[in-house]
C-alpha cells in the first residue's frame, strides 16, 4: 500500500511541476507518508473486524492448555513472515512434535514463546495505576520479539545474503579473480543449493523452508540475468527460455505448497534483479521481455491462487520501473518497445483483476481489488499518454483503446459472468464509459490528468461505495479534488474555433460531473464497516454531501464561463486571437450561464426530491448584481443590444425561480432568505431604471440642463410610489386576492425595500431643489409649473403619501413608528420649506435676471423682499390652519417663522436693502402679521381649566 499510494504521489507531484524531475521526489515523499498513515488505518481496521475471531482462536488455545498442562508443538510453531496468511495458510504435516513443558530458542531460528508469553500477559491484565509502566513494558515486549524472533533473522540474513552475491559477483567482475563463467556458476549453485535445502525442510521447518526456497529462486534470476544481459556469456534466447523455466519452478513451488509468501518472495527478488545489477548499456528491450515473462507468471498462478499480495507486486514493480525509466531514459527509439511492453502488462494485469475477481466471494457478490482494477487504467493511460504526447491526437485513441479494453471486459463479465460479477461488470463499465468521454477533450488538447482523475475518483468512490468500503471513497474524494487543482492551476485562454469541445469547456465539465455524481451517491448515509476509523469516516462524510454537489455545480458554471471566454483563432496569421464573443457581452453571457444552471438545478431538485439543488436558485441574485456592476464597469447599458435580450432572459429566469422558492417556503413557513431576494430585486430594478435614464439623458446630450436631476428623481420617486400604491395597499388591506409576490412579501417590498429608496427621493429633492437652476432646455421656464418644480412636488408628496401608509399599515412593520416622530414630521416640513424657498430662487433667476450663484442670490434685494414676503405668507398659512384645527403646536411653528422673518428684515434686509424693497418688504410683512392677529390668534390648550391664560 505505501509503494502503491507514494508512486500515486510521484505522478502527482509530477504533473503539477509541469513533468520536472523533483516534483516526483517530493510527490513520492508525500505519498510515503500518506500510505503510512493509511496503512495503520487498514490495520487497526482488520484488527477491529478480526478481534471475534481471535478471541475464539485464544479461547481454544486457553482450553488446549488447561487440558494438557504441557506445551506441544511443532519445532516451528512460530508463524513465519515467509508463510502464507490465514486465508491461504499452508496444510499442516501429519509428523509426530516433540513435547516440552517450555521450549529453548535454536540459534537464530527458535520460537520466541516468552515474547510473545508475555505480551498476552500483559494485554490480559486489568487497568492499574502502573498502567502506563505495563504499556511501556509490553511493548519492549514485543519489540523484543519481533527482532529476535527466528523468523526475522531467517528474512534479514537471507536479503543480506543475496545483496552480498550482488556485490560479491560485482567486485570478482571489476577484480578479474575468476572467470566470469566460473563466478556465475558459483552464484548460480549458491540459489540451486538454497532451493533444494528449503524444499527438503518444507515439511520439519516450513517458514525455514520457504525462505530458503525464495531466495534461492530469486539468486537464480540474478545469475541468468546478469550471464545474459551483462556479461554475454549466454545466449539472451537461451536466457530467457532458462528464466521461463526458474518462473515455472517458482510457480510450482507456491502452489504445491499454497504458498502466497513463496511466491512473494520469489517475485519480488525476480522484479529486483535489474535494479540490483541494472547498469548502463544494453537495450531495454531486454529488459521488457523479462518483466513480461514474471508478469505472465503472475497472471498463471492467478488462475489457481487469489493472492493479492503477489497481485499488487506485480503491478506496482512493472509500472513503477516503466515510470521511471520513461522520465530518466526514454528515447524515440525505444518506442516500439516501449508500446509493446505497456500493452502486454496492462493486458496481464486486467485479466488477472477478472481472475482475483472470480476467485474472491464477498458480501456483496465476487470481490473486486480497487487496486488492480484501476491501477492499469491511471498508471497505464499516464504511461501511454507520455509515449503519444508529441502526436496531437495520440492521447485521444489512447482513450479509446482504454475504453475499447475496459468495455470489452465488461461485454464479456456481463455475458458469461454474470452471477457474483456485477459489480466487477459495473466497474469496468464505469471505466470504459469514462474514457470514451475523456476521449472528446483529448482530441481536441485538453490536460488528460484532471479530467482522467476527476472520472478515476468518480468510479472510486462508486466502487467504495457498492463495495462498503470507505477508503476508496476516500480515495475519490481526494482524487477528485486534486483533479480541480490540476484544472486550476492549468487554466488558461486556448484558442479554440470550436464551441464547446475546447479543453476549458470540456475539462471543468467533466470535473462537474464526477463531483456531481459523487454528491447524488452522498444523498444518504453509505454503508461501512464497523471499525472505529470507518465511524470517524461515517461522520466526516455525512457532512460532505452539500460541500460536493456545491463543489460540482460551481465547476459546471466554470466550463460555462471557460466557454464563454473562449478566443477563437484570427483568420489573419500575424493577429493574434480574437474572443468569441463581445467582450462587453462576456460577463453577460456568464451571468446567464449561471443563472440557467441553477434553473436546470432546482427543476432536477424538484424533481427528484433533492434539496442541495435547489441551493443555487436562492443566489441567482447574487450573479444578477455582479453582471450588472461588471456592464457598468465596461460602460455598458442594460439597453445596450444584445444586452437586452440577455438580461430579460436573465431576470425572467430568476422571477421563476423565486416564484417556485416561495411556493416551496409556503408550507414551511417564510424563509428569511427570500425576503432579502426581493428587497435585493427592488433595488437592482431601481439600478438598472437609473440606467436605462442615464443612457438617455446621455444621449440627448442634456447633462448641462436639469432634466439630469428630475430624470433621476423621477425614476426613484416612481419606484416609490408604486411600493406604496401595490405593496402599501397590500399591507392595509390584507385582501386574499392578492397575488404573488406581494400576498407572502407585502412587508419587505412596502418597508424594508422602500426605506433606502425613500431616502434617496429624499436626498434627491433636497439636492434638486438647492442645486438645480430650472434650466429645462428646450422647454421655456414657467413658475412652479416647470419640470424641476413639479418633480419636486411629487417628490414631497410620495414621501407623504409613504409615510401615510406605512402609519396605518396592519399590523404595523417592526420599526415604522420612527414615521410618527416629531423628527420624521420636522423631516418633511424642512424639505418643504426648502421646496418653497427655492421655487422663489429660481423665478428671481429667470425673470428677474438674478444670477444663479449663493453669492448673488445672497446678495440680491428682490430675493430677499421676495424671501420676507414668502417666509410671512407661510408664517400665516401656519398659523391660520394651527387656528382652525387647534394645533397650538403647529402655530407656535407659524409664529417661530414670523419671528425668523422679523428678524431677518431687522438684521439683514434693513442693512442691504434699498428704498423701494426696503418699504415694500416692512410694509408687506406688517400687514401680513396684521391679518395673522387678527385671523388666526393662539389656540388655547386642550386642558382649558389648567389654563391660567383662557381664565384670564
Amino acid at each position: 500500500m505505501i509503494v502503491w499510494i507514494a508512486i500515486l504521489g510521484a505522478l502527482a507531484g509530477w504533473c503539477l511541476v509541469d513533468f520536472e524531475e523533483y516534483g516526483l521526489l517530493v510527490g513520492g515523499a508525500f505519498g510515503l507518508l500518506a500510505g503510512w498513515v493509511l496503512r495503520r488505518a487498514v490495520r487497526a481496521e482488520l484488527t477491529v473486524a478480526t478481534k471475534a475471531l481471535q478471541d475464539q482462536i485464544d479461547a481454544l488455545v486457553a482450553g488446549s492448555v488447561v487440558a494438557r498442562p504441557e506445551i506441544v508443538e511443532t519445532e516451528d510453531a512460530a508463524p513465519s513472515p515467509f508463510t502464507a496468511p490465514a486465508t491461504y495458510a499452508d496444510p499442516p504435516t501429519p509428523e509426530a512434535v516433540v513435547v516440552r513443558p517450555e521450549p529453548e530458542p535454536a540459534a537464530g531460528f527458535s520460537d520466541p514463546p516468552r515474547g510473545v508469553a508475555a505480551v498476552r500477559a500483559v494485554a490480559a491484565t486489568p487497568a492499574e495505576p502502573g498502567a502506563v509502566a505495563t504499556a511501556i513494558a509490553a511493548a519492549i515486549a514485543a519489540a523484543r520479539a519481533w527482532l529476535f524472533g527466528g523468523n526475522t533473522i531467517v528474512r534479514v540474513g537471507l536479503i543480506i545474503l543475496f545483496v552480498g552475491l550482488s556485490f560479491l559477483a560485482s567486485y570478482a567482475a571489476s577484480a578479474g579473480l575468476f572467470p566470469i563463467e566460473l563466478r556465475l556458476a558459483l552464484v548460480g549453485i549458491v540459489g540451486t543449493a538454497l532451493l533444494a535445502v528449503g524444499f527438503r525442510t518444507r515439511d520439519r521447518r516450513p517458514g525455514f523452508g520457504l525462505a530458503l526456497q525464495g531466495a534461492g529462486i530469486a539468486t537464480l534470476y540474478l545469475t541468468l540475468f546478469a550471464a545474459a544481459r551483462l556479461y554475454d556469456t549466454v545466449p539472451m534466447i537461451a536466457a530467457f527460455a532458462l528464466m521461463i523455466v526458474v518462473c515455472a519452478l517458482g510457480c510450482a513451488l507456491a502452489l504445491l505448497q499454497r504458498s502466497q509468501a513463496l511466491a512473494a518472495t520469489a517475485f519480488a527478488g525476480g522484479f529486483a534483479v535489474p535494479l540490483l545489477l541494472g547498469g548502463g548499456g544494453g537495450s531495454i528491450v531486454g529488459v521488457f521481455v523479462y518483466y513480461t515473462i514474471l508478469n505472465l507468471a503472475i497472471l498463471v498462478i492467478a488462475q489457481r491462487q487469489a493472492w493479492r499480495v503477489l497481485n499488487l507486486i506485480g503491478v506496482i514493480a512493472t509500472f513503477g520501473v516503466a515510470a521511471w525509466w520513461g522520465v530518466t531514459s526514454y528515447q524515440p527509439a525505444d518506442f516500439v518497445a516501449a508500446q509493446s511492453f505497456l500493452i502486454v502488462s496492462v493486458l496481464i494485469y486486467v485479466a488477472t483483476a477478472v481472475l482475483y475477481t472470480g476467485a474472491t466471494p464477498g458480501r456483496l457478490g465476487a470481490v473486486v481489488d480497487s487496486g488492480l482494477v484501476f491501477g492499469p487504467a491511471l498508471a497505464g493511460f499516464g504511461l501511454e499518454v507520455g509515449l503519444v504526447h508529441d502526436d496531437p491526437w495520440g492521447s485521444a485513441f489512447a482513450a479509446l483503446g482504454f475504453a475499447a479494453l475496459y468495455l470489452g471486459v465488461a461485454a464479456w463479465t456481463m455475458r458469461y459472468r454474470r452471477e457474483g460479477f456485477r459489480v466487477m461488470t459495473e466497474t469496468m463499465l464505469a471505466i470504459g464509459i469514462g474514457f470514451v468521454t475523456l476521449a472528446v477533450p483529448l482530441a481536441l488538447g485538453a490536460r488528460w490528468t484532471s479530467a482522467t482523475w476527476a472520472l478515476e475518483g468518480a468510479g472510486a468512490f462508486w466502487v467504495g461505495m457498492r463495495q462498503a468500503r470507505w477508503m476508496p471513497r476516500l480515495f475519490g474524494i481526494l482524487l477528485q479534488l486534486l483533479a480541480a487543482l490540476i484544472y486550476m492551476g492549468k487554466a488558461s485562454h486556448v484558442a479554440s474555433a470550436l464551441p464547446l469541445a475546447n479543453p476549458g469547456f470540456i475539462g471543468a465539465m467533466l470535473i462537474a460531473l464526477a463531483a456531481l455524481a459523487t454528491a447524488w451517491c452522498l444523498r444518504d448515509p453509505l454503508p461501512h464497516s464497523e471499525s472505529a476509523v470507518a465511524r470517524s469516516y461515517a461522520r466526516l462524510e455525512a457532512t460532505l454531501a452539500q460541500p460536493t454537489f456545491l463543489f460540482g455545480f460551481a465547476f459546471w458554471c466554470a466550463a460555462w464561463a471557460a466557454e464563454a471566454m473562449r478566443i477563437v483563432p484570427s483568420h489573419l496569421a500575424d493577429r493574434p486571437p480574437v474572443p468569441a464573443f463581445d467582450r462587453g457581452v462576456q460577463p453577460l453571457l456568464v451571468m446567464l450561464a449561471c443563472i440557467a444552471s441553477a434553473w436546470v438545478a432546482q427543476t432536477i431538485g424538484r424533481r427528484w426530491r433533492w434539496p442541495v439543488a435547489s441551493w443555487p436558485s436562492h443566489v441567482t441574485l447574487v450573479a444578477l448584481v455582479l453582471g450588472f456592476a461588471s456592464a457598468l464597469d465596461d460602460g455598458r447599458h442594460v439597453l445596450y443590444l444584445p444586452d437586452a435580450i440577455v438580461w430579460l432572459a436573465a431576470i425572467g429566469l430568476h422571477l421563476h425561480m423565486l416564484y417556485r422558492n416561495d411556493a416551496d417556503a409556503a408550507a414551511t413557513g417564510q424563509h428569511p432568505l427570500l425576503d432579502a431576494v426581493h428587497i435585493g430585486g427592488v433595488w437592482l430594478v431601481t439600478a438598472m431604471l437609473a440606467d436605462c435614464l442615464w443612457l438617455g439623458i446621455d444621449r440627448a446630450r442634456l447633462w448641462s440642463t436639469a432634466w439630469a436631476e428630475v430624470s433621476l428623481l423621477s425614476a426613484t420617486v416612481a419606484v416609490l410610489l408604486v411600493l406604496t400604491l401595490s405593496a402599501g395597499r397590500a399591507m392595509t388591506e390584507r385582501k386574499p386576492a392578492m397575488r404573488w409576490p406581494l400576498d407572502r412579501h407585502a412587508s419587505a417590498y412596502g418597508w424594508v425595500a422602500a426605506i433606502p429608496i425613500a431616502i434617496l427621493s429624499y436626498l434627491g429633492a433636497m439636492l434638486t431643489a438647492v442645486g438645480s437652476s430650472g434650466n429645462t432646455t428646450p422647454l421655456p421656464y414657467l413658475p412652479v409649473l416647470n419640470p424641476v418644480d413639479l418633480s419636486l412636488g411629487l417628490a414631497l408628496a410620495g414621501l407623504a403619501l409613504w409615510r401615510r401608509t406605512m402609519l396605518a399599515a396592519n399590523p404595523p412593520p417592526r420599526g415604522v413608528a420612527t414615521l410618527a416622530t416629531p423628527g420624521a414630521l420636522a423631516a418633511l416640513a424642512g424639505l418643504a420649506f426648502v421646496i418653497i424657498n427655492t421655487i422663489w430662487l429660481r423665478l428671481a433667476h429667470h425673470l428677474f435676471g438674478v444670477a444663479w450663484g449663493s453669492d448673488a442670490l445672497l446678495g440680491s434685494v428682490v430675493v430677499q423682499t421676495g424671501l420676507a414676503i414668502l417666509w410671512t405668507s407661510l408664517a400665516l398659512a401656519l398659523m391660520v390652519l394651527a387656528n382652525r384645527r387647534a394645533q397650538r403646536a403647529l402655530w407656535l411653528v407659524g409664529a417661530g417663522l414670523l419671528a425668523l422673518t422679523v428678524a431677518k428684515l431687522l438684521l439683514v434686509d434693513l442693512n442691504t436693502a434699498g428704498g423701494g424693497a426696503r418699504i415694500v418688504a416692512f410694509i408687506g410683512v406688517g400687514v401680513l402679521m396684521l391679518v395673522v392677529g387678527y385671523i388666526a390668534p393662539l389656540p388655547p390648550k386642550t386642558d382649558v381649566p389648567n389654563d391660567r391664560s383662557a381664565v384670564a
